[in-house]
């Protein structure tokens, strides 16, 4: 995903594996982010998306988008859990980012 965000010309701060939720909200206030992607590689990990959502609407960011995806995850969990996009692949992410983006920003026009 994010090769293939930042082919899309979209600034890519990768945060690593195994990131506390608490973090994704630093890096979003810190990086001034358009947009959050978290993935999930084991449904074990699942439950930590949840916590992600928590903290970036916590933040001073509250507003930023936040896109799920990874093999376990579907639609349906990540709207359960508050994402505001699910991305199936790496293609699918950048329409899927863009999609959320121009959203945000025609809600605050």
């Amino acid at each position: 995903v994010g090769m293939m965000w930042k082919g899309a010309n979209f600034e890519v701060v990768d945060l690593g594996t195994n990131v506390a939720p608490e973090a994704f909200a630093r890096a979003a206030v810190e990086h001034e982010a358009s947009v959050i992607g978290v993935s999930a590689l084991l449904t074990t990990t699942m439950v930590n998306m949840a916590h992600v959502v928590k903290a970036v609407r916590a933040s001073e960011r509250p507003d930023v988008p936040i896109i799920f995806g990874g093999a376990p995850v579907t639609e349906e969990f990540a709207r359960s859990v508050g994402a505001d996009g699910y991305a199936s692949d790496a293609a699918a992410a950048v329409a899927v980012a863009r999609a959320v983006i121009a959203a945000r920003a025609a809600a605050t026009a």
